[in-house]
């Protein structure tokens, strides 16, 4: 079944990936070993990135969540008599891309995606990812998923397009898939994302509660809430119908 929708641009962690069962364990670990053994240390780095290590959750506002890998190094950098931002920013970068090769922490994939992916291919759509992860990792974890078929193009923090919720990202996926703004949807699990669907004037701003985010946080600035992206092809059917 086809729709007027030819275009949906997916966020990374939290809307593809579980975000907090596959990152709890890289960012502890890293915590960890910046800390050195220095307990209150390795609270006031989780604190300042929205970290709590008793729980293992990721905080309302976490720029882990939404902000880019340069972003929390540098509030980590800040706390750290020695630490140099850059120096941590490629450590991370490291480690991410190591999950993806299946070296570290293990990637966990949101349940059906793979099939809701089939899916709207078949309905002709062109799939993008946007994140505020790595390209380079972004492309690494699709393919440790088995999902880089699905998608035709990517854009991380570094790609050259700005960071959410900027218009940059969904822009360029339009632009490299020949897309309209009218004709696409962005998905994702923060505010971030649906703010940069809303700035690049897209068809749908879609918000899913596979990350850390409430449904709470999200109503307001979100077109529809769903379950998952894997719920995304019914809603197309059902929202845009042919």
């Amino acid at each position: 079944m086809a729709t007027r929708i030819r275009g949906a641009l997916f966020d990374k962690d939290g809307t593809l990936i579980d975000f907090t069962a596959t990152w709890r364990g890289l960012v502890e670990s890293l915590i960890e070993d910046l800390a050195e053994g220095d307990a209150p240390l390795a609270r006031a780095l989780g604190h300042a990135i929205g970290f709590d290590g008793a729980t293992g959750l990721f905080l309302p506002g976490s720029p882990v969540v939404a902000g880019s890998t340069g972003e929390v190094a540098a509030l980590l950098a800040a706390l750290l008599p020695k630490g140099d931002a850059a120096e941590i920013e490629a450590e991370a970068n490291r480690r991410a891309a190591a999950a993806g090769a299946g070296d570290e922490a293990g990637l966990v994939a949101v349940p059906g995606l793979a099939g809701a992916l089939g899916r709207l291919e078949g309905m002709g759509l062109s799939l993008g990812v946007a994140t505020h992860d790595s390209e380079a990792a972004a492309r690494a974890h699709a393919a440790q998923l088995g999902l880089a078929p699905h998608f035709r193009f990517y854009a991380g923090y570094d790609s050259g397009h700005g960071l959410k919720p900027g218009p940059g990202m969904p822009r360029a996926f339009c632009a490299a898939a020949g897309l309209a703004p009218g004709e696409t949807v962005m998905i994702g699990d923060s505010v971030h994302d649906l703010g940069a669907a809303r700035a690049a004037g897209l068809a749908a701003a879609v918000g899913v509660l596979t990350g850390p985010a409430t449904e709470r946080e999200l109503a307001p600035h979100a077109d529809v809430i769903l379950p998952s992206a894997a719920d995304l092809p019914d809603w197309l059917i059902r929202a845009f119908p042919a």
